[in-house]
């Protein structure tokens, strides 16, 4: 049985792993350099999740529930529709600085190897792509949207917040975070027929 404290320290070992690979990469990140930055010994390390391919996917879970837990605050915000698509999109958007972007552009790429990553990137992709389009049929519904099919709306919106997170992490000088913030809201705004100066 895992004690109260067994639990902890497996998050906290977690929580390093991702820092580490989302610094290093996948390819790049050794068992060792995750226990370094953790202050305990590979040996704990292995003792905790037995592989190394383990241990990246049960962190890459680990963010996973973080990034849940954050979309989940934001379905159950009692905001506008247009209150609530606001805060995804700051939630989502490249163009705020995070090492999580690299973590899961990273992840994407080992997820076409890697069945447990897939899984696990298509259920988070997926619960958010959920959540848009339920707020984007309540912003429909009260009528501050203007938008026939919230379903291509959002595939449309994701693929684009999707493809700058890429852009902006792998050719930070081409595009600003600030005009990746204008892009995304203004793709918004014509999708949901609002001002872009209200998102």
């Amino acid at each position: 049985m895992t004690t109260g404290f067994s639990r902890l320290r497996r998050e906290d070992l977690l929580k390093t792993a991702c820092e580490v690979i989302a610094e290093q990469g996948f390819g790049h990140t050794r068992t060792l350099d995750i226990a370094r930055a953790a202050g305990v010994s590979q040996a704990l390390l292995f003792y905790h999740f037995e592989t190394k391919e383990r241990l990246f996917a049960q962190a890459f879970g680990y963010a996973a529930r973080v990034h849940l837990e954050a979309l989940a605050d934001v379905e159950r915000s009692s905001g506008t529709p247009l209150e609530r698509l606001r805060s995804l999109l700051r939630l989502c958007s490249p163009a705020i600085p995070t090492e999580g972007w690299r973590l899961w552009i990273d992840a994407w790429s080992e997820a076409m190897r890697s069945t447990e990553l897939e899984e696990i990137s298509r259920r988070i992709d997926a619960r958010g792509r959920t959540l848009m389009r339920m707020i984007i049929e309540a912003g429909v519904a009260s009528g501050d949207f203007d938008c026939d099919d919230p379903d291509s709306a959002t595939w449309r919106l994701f693929a684009l917040i999707d493809g700058l997170a890429v852009q902006t992490h792998t050719h930070p000088k081409v595009l600003s975070r600030r005009r990746v913030n204008v892009l995304i809201r203004t793709a918004a705004a014509k999708e949901l027929g609002v001002d872009a100066e209200n998102l």
